[in-house]
C-alpha cells in the first residue's frame, strides 16, 4: 500500500496503544494534579479541579487505582498531588505508597480540594489550579487524557499550545477508512507490529485472569463463566467483561488502551484472542486480525470523539467482532457486513460513566458482534434504509458517528444532570 499511509498507520497504533493504570478519566485528573505539583514545587494547600461534564461523569463511580476503595475527582486529584509521577503519565500513580494514601486521606479530611463543573467546553477537559501561599500553578488537558494544552506558574504561561481536537495526537487521523485499514491489515509487516500487539494481549490477559479469580464490582465475568459455560462464545465475552469488572473496581494492574479507554482495549484485543485459540489459527493471521479490530474501533472513535454518550463498548466489539471474521477466514465483504450488524443492533446502548455495569455492556456488545459476523458468513445483513443503516459499511459508520457526536449531545446532558442529582 501507500508507503505515507503504511507509516500513518503505524504511528496511530503506537500512539493509541499505550499502557495505563485504572480508568482513564480519574487517572488523567492525577497526572494533570501531578505535574501542576511539580510546576508548584511544594505541597499545595488549595486544589480546585474544574472538569467537563465526561470527566465527572466517568470519575464519579469508579474506584481510583492504588487505593483500595476510594472514588472521586477529589481523590484523584490529591493522591495525584501528593504520590503521583507525571513523567509516566497514564501510569502516573503506579508509584504511589501506603505513606502517600494515609497523607491524601488527611487531605481530604481537611478539605483542601473543591470540584467545578465547566460547561461549554471539549468533552475531555480538564483545568488543575493549586495554590500555597503566594504561589500559584495550573495545568489544563483537552481532547485527550495526557493532552496538556496550558501551564502557567503565578499568573505566568509557562506552555500554551492551539486549543483543537487535532492538536491532541501527532497523526493525521483523516487517512483512516476500511478499505485501507483492510489493506493495510493484509499486508502489514507482522515484525513491525508484533512487541505491541503482544504487549496489548497479555496486559489484558492479565487483568482479565485477575478478574475471574478475585471478587470485582459485580462479577459479571465470573457470572458468564458459571451460567452460560465455557465455550468460546462464552470466554469471548466473560474475559473482558472481567477485566472491566477488575479495572473499574481499584485492580491495580495496567491495561493496553484503545482509544484513551482500557475498556475498549480489552474489548478490541480480548475476544479476537479468545477466537484465535480456539481456531488454532497461524499466529500470523491472529496478528492481522488484532491490527483490524484495533484500527476499526479507533476509526469509530475518531468519527464519535473521544468522549460522549455513545457507550465505546460497542465501537470497541464492532472492531472484534471484524477481527473474528478475519480469523474465520472471511472476505472484505462479510468482515464489513459484520462491522454493519454490529453497528445496527447496540448502537443504542448509552455511557453514563465508567463503573461497574461497564463489564456488562462490553458483554452484551461483544455478544453482538459474534451474532453480526454469524449473520453475515450466511450473508443476512441489515440493508440500507433500515434505521441508520447506510448502503456500505463505511457509510454505516460515519451515520452511527454522526448520531453519537452530534445526536447525543443533549442525551449528555441530560445524564449528567440525573447522576448530579439536577433534576
Amino acid at each position: 500500500m501507500n508507503e505515507h499511509v503504511y507509516k500513518e498507520y503505524l504511528a496511530i497504533l503506537k500512539e493509541e496503544l499505550v499502557p495505563a493504570l485504572g480508568c482513564t478519566e480519574p487517572i488523567a485528573i492525577a497526572y494533570g494534579a501531578a505535574r501542576a505539583r511539580q510546576i508548584l514545587g511544594e505541597m499545595p494547600r488549595q486544589i480546585v479541579v474544574r472538569c467537563s461534564g465526561n470527566i465527572i461523569k466517568n470519575v464519579k463511580a469508579v474506584i481510583v487505582p492504588t487505593t483500595g476503595n476510594m472514588r472521586g475527582i477529589e481523590t484523584s486529584a490529591v493522591l495525584g498531588a501528593v504520590g503521583g509521577n507525571a513523567d509516566k503519565k497514564l501510569e502516573v500513580l503506579v508509584d504511589v505508597t501506603d505513606e502517600d494514601l494515609e497523607m491524601t486521606k488527611e487531605l481530604l479530611r481537611q478539605n483542601i480540594c473543591r470540584v467545578e463543573l465547566i460547561e461549554g467546553v471539549s468533552n475531555l477537559q480538564i483545568i488543575v489550579e493549586m495554590q500555597s501561599g503566594p504561589d500559584s500553578a495550573l495545568v489544563e488537558i483537552a481532547f485527550a487524557h495526557t493532552n496538556i494544552v496550558r501551564e502557567e506558574k503565578n499568573g505566568q504561561v509557562l506552555f500554551h499550545k492551539g486549543m483543537d481536537a487535532s492538536g491532541a495526537q501527532e497523526t493525521d487521523r483523516s487517512l483512516l477508512n476500511l478499505k485501507d485499514i483492510y489493506e493495510f491489515v493484509q499486508t502489514v509487516d507482522v515484525e513491525d507490529i508484533r512487541d505491541l500487539i503482544d504487549r496489548q494481549v497479555a496486559y489484558n490477559m492479565n487483568i482479565a485472569r485477575e478478574g475471574l479469580q478475585k471478587n470485582y464490582g459485580a462479577n459479571v465475568g465470573a457470572t458468564i463463566l458459571k451460567y452460560y459455560g465455557n465455550d468460546v462464545k462464552s470466554r469471548a465475552r466473560a474475559l473482558p467483561a472481567a477485566g472491566s469488572d477488575a479495572r473499574m473496581n481499584g485492580c491495580v494492574l495496567p491495561v493496553m488502551i484503545n482509544s484513551g479507554s482500557g475498556n475498549q482495549g480489552m474489548t478490541v484485543s480480548l475476544p479476537v484472542a479468545v477466537y484465535a485459540e480456539e481456531l488454532k489459527v497461524l499466529e500470523e493471521t491472529a496478528y492481522r486480525a488484532l491490527v483490524l479490530s484495533n484500527l476499526t474501533a479507533i476509526y469509530q472513535k475518531n468519527e464519535l470523539g473521544k468522549l460522549s454518550a455513545y457507550c465505546g463498548a460497542v465501537s470497541a466489539a464492532t472492531g472484534a467482532g471484524a477481527g473474528i471474521a478475519y480469523l474465520h477466514g472471511a472476505g472484505y465483504d462479510v468482515i464489513m457486513e459484520t462491522i454493519t450488524n454490529t453497528l445496527g443492533n447496540v448502537s443504542g446502548i448509552v455511557c453514563d460513566g465508567a463503573k461497574a455495569s461497564c463489564a456488562a455492556k462490553i458483554a452484551s456488545s461483544v455478544d453482538a458482534a459474534i451474532l453480526a459476523y454469524h449473520m453475515a458468513a450466511d450473508h443476512h445483513c441489515f440493508h440500507s434504509g433500515e434505521g441508520l443503516v447506510k448502503e456500505d459499511a463505511e457509510a454505516t459508520i460515519k451515520s452511527f458517528g454522526r448520531m453519537g457526536r452530534e445526536g447525543m449531545r443533549s442525551t449528555d446532558v441530560e445524564i449528567l444532570k440525573i447522576m448530579l442529582g439536577r433534576v
